[in-house]
């Protein structure tokens, strides 16, 4: 189960705007993540969008896919898959 959860989050930061190679901090892969999942109508259109990249850019998609995973993976292992909480709410 961990690894299926690994690997969507991972697709879904395939299909995100965020550049190959950067090191975003985890509540910017947090958001990143639910901006694709929302783009793409759930993570059946991240591994759409990533399938279709491979297709058209076989060259540039395997150095991607490995980015994602390794991003994905540091953000699982710190514990920061959630969301923050708003400050806002809180504070009121």
């Amino acid at each position: 189960m961990r690894s299926q959860l690994l690997a969507a989050r991972a697709a879904a930061l395939f299909a995100s705007d965020l550049p190959t190679g950067s090191r975003p901090v985890p509540s910017a892969v947090n958001a990143a993540i639910a901006s694709s999942v929302h783009a793409c109508g759930g993570t059946r259109g991240c591994v759409a969008m990533m399938a279709a990249a491979y297709g058209d850019y076989p060259e540039t998609s395997a150095p991607r896919m490995r980015w994602a995973l390794s991003v994905a993976s540091m953000v699982v292992a710190t514990g920061a898959t959630r969301p923050e909480p708003d400050r806002e709410l809180i504070a009121a």
